[in-house]
């Protein structure tokens, strides 16, 4: 078992290595359709298999053509992956498509249309004038208060 510094060390120069042979080794044309990133590669702690995430930009066409073209050129990343890195035992690849980007975009997108049609209704207008309100009642109770005090 590998410590946990050396998993890490090996996840990162796989990243680095993999988004090398995805810019300039894998001739598969499919690879090229989608603007691909590796995001993430999580290696298991007896350094044999890998989970390598790409973020794929593009339609869900050219997602999943170059899903395709990953998984067909997995064997030939792997290969090159064993020449470069100089492991004893090169780590089983697996390419999954990672799209928390994707999530994260379209909850941005809910969050402001969720702020525009409350600008619309004018619940926003509303929700200040309630707080004002409470404000101005806080603000009032403690000059209550204050007044009270100075009774003394």
């Amino acid at each position: 078992m590998a410590t946990d510094r050396r998993v890490a060390k090996v996840a990162e120069l796989m990243r680095r290595e993999v988004s090398q042979l995805m810019m300039s080794g894998i001739k598969d044309d499919r690879v090229g359709v989608g603007m691909v990133s590796v995001t993430d590669v999580v290696v298991s702690g007896d350094l044999q298999h890998a989970k390598i995430f790409v973020s794929i930009y593009g339609s869900d066409e050219d997602r999943a053509t170059t899903m395709e073209g990953l998984n067909s050129a997995t064997r030939f990343v792997r290969s090159a992956l064993g020449q470069r890195m100089g492991l004893r035992r090169t780590p089983e690849v697996v390419f999954i498509e990672d799209i928390s980007l994707a999530r994260g975009t379209d909850m941005l997108s809910l969050i402001n249309r969720l702020t525009d049609s409350r600008k619309e209704s004018g619940v926003e207008d509303w929700l200040n004038k309630e707080a004002e309100l409470d404000r101005q009642a806080e603000l009032a109770a403690l000059d209550d208060d204050d007044d009270e005090g100075d009774d003394d």
